[in-house]
């Protein structure tokens, strides 16, 4: 299997720089620098330890700032290695990561060569793969090596488990080379162990902590006056149709509750000028986030076209709707949302996060809902309360993550210490 694999990432990679341009021409990719996809590295790598991080795109890079934050100050690291796979992914790094210390690159596609040349360059002391990024050729050269290798915050949902489970040995192969895996929830645990890996860890979901970075981050004023005595909810990381699932709700809202205004932030920013048709033709005022426009308080829906600024948003809103839980798609991370104590409302496909939904609806912090009807008779009786936020809400979520940051800064210590 492993053969066939290296032979399928050779062919892509041979038409690689055809894509990379076609890409980089679509505004998908950097012009500056595609060409570290193609593991052309031109920084040079600093004298002493070096911990590589690797995550696929925001999502799993804003879930580890916090770890950045307390490995920054670790005397022990000299550098830490940042590797993401997105464009989307490189401009938040530069917005939210200031240290000197810690350097950002496009990971290379998992070529044998390319994994091998990156090794050799970066020789990093230990590398931590996020999520779900299980890259072979990378994992079983960075093993040759005899360089520790760690899951941080392990997520394998049940769909992948199967496909991993059609070829079981290689997936043996490939997960018994981890020297740790920090699992999630324990859904993910069960699946690591059955999937031949050796030593797991459950200490819970790393985005339940938060980064001190972010705990200031407000809107502009001109943004939170337009949005001063509104009746506010927010449709958050929504997929197709679902912003129009939600502005249906929205107009009959409107007929009920004076000065209310929908936040509109979808999960892919690029179908922004897609959705402000959709939603002109349904005779609503659409403001996009970011528009030199002039502000106007009798807006129906605010659109975000940006990515990073979900908190913000968050920040002034008691109610969210989290997309991709109406289509089939296994619905998208509520953490953020519950803690900044904000009420959630999903529809019935959650599979992606079945124990965080579970904990949620377990302490009434969200609602499960079918249809139009069900989230508008929510949302009209909790937009008449009054001072939603839920102040005990927020601290026992952050108190809980910042025992699961603790936990897992200690056991990632215990690495950087004994690597030599």
């Amino acid at each position: 299997m492993l053969r066939i694999y290296k032979l399928l990432t050779n062919v892509v990679c041979f038409f690689a720089p055809v894509i990379l341009k076609i890409r980089t021409y679509r505004k998908k990719e950097d012009e500056n620098r595609y060409a570290e996809k193609l593991c052309i590295i031109n920084k040079k790598r600093p004298q002493g330890r070096l911990v590589w991080f690797h995550a696929a795109s925001v999502g799993e890079l804003l879930s580890v700032i916090p770890l950045l934050e307390k490995l920054e100050k670790n005397e022990t690291i000299r550098t830490i290695l940042f590797t993401t796979s997105t464009l989307s992914s490189s401009k938040i790094f530069e917005k939210k990561i200031k240290s000197k210390k810690i350097i950002h690159q496009f990971f290379p596609f998992d070529k044998n060569i390319f994994a091998k040349k990156f090794l050799d360059h970066w020789l990093p002391n230990l590398v931590i793969f996020i999520e779900s990024e299980i890259w072979p050729n990378f994992i079983f050269n960075i093993k040759n090596k005899k360089i520790p290798l760690i899951l941080l915050n392990a997520r394998i949902t049940f769909e992948t488990y199967i496909r991993w489970k059609k070829i079981p040995n290689f997936a043996r192969l490939i997960f018994s080379s981890f020297d740790m895996c920090l699992s999630q929830n324990k859904e993910t645990e069960k699946y690591l162990k059955n999937l031949g890996a050796k030593k797991i860890n459950n200490l819970g979901n790393l985005k339940f902590s938060k980064s001190k970075l972010t705990l200031s981050e407000k809107l502009n004023k001109n943004i939170l006056k337009m949005f001063q005595y509104k009746k506010i909810w927010c449709a958050s990381s929504t997929h197709d149709s679902e912003e129009i699932f939600c502005s249906k709700i929205h107009i009959e809202l409107k007929k009920k509750i004076k000065n209310i205004i929908l936040i509109i932030i979808p999960r892919h920013v690029h179908r922004c000028d897609e959705i402000v048709k959709e939603l002109n033709k349904m005779n609503l005022k659409v403001f996009v986030h970011g528009s030199k426009s002039k502000l106007n308080r009798n807006i129906d829906i605010y659109l975000v076209n940006t990515f990073g600024e979900t908190q913000k948003f968050f920040n002034i809103s008691n109610f969210v709707f989290l997309g991709g839980s109406i289509i089939n798609h296994g619905g998208q991370n509520p953490i953020e949302a519950a803690r900044m104590g904000c009420k959630i409302y999903h529809g019935p496909h959650t599979s992606n996060f079945r124990e965080v939904y579970s904990y949620l609806n377990s302490h009434n912090i969200s609602k499960k809902i079918d249809n139009v009807n069900s989230l508008k008779k929510f949302l009209l009786k909790d937009l008449k309360l009054k001072g939603n936020k839920s102040k005990k809400l927020k601290k026992r979520i952050n108190i809980m993550g910042q025992s699961i940051l603790k936990n897992i800064d200690l056991e990632i210590r215990k690495f950087v210490v004994s690597r030599k």
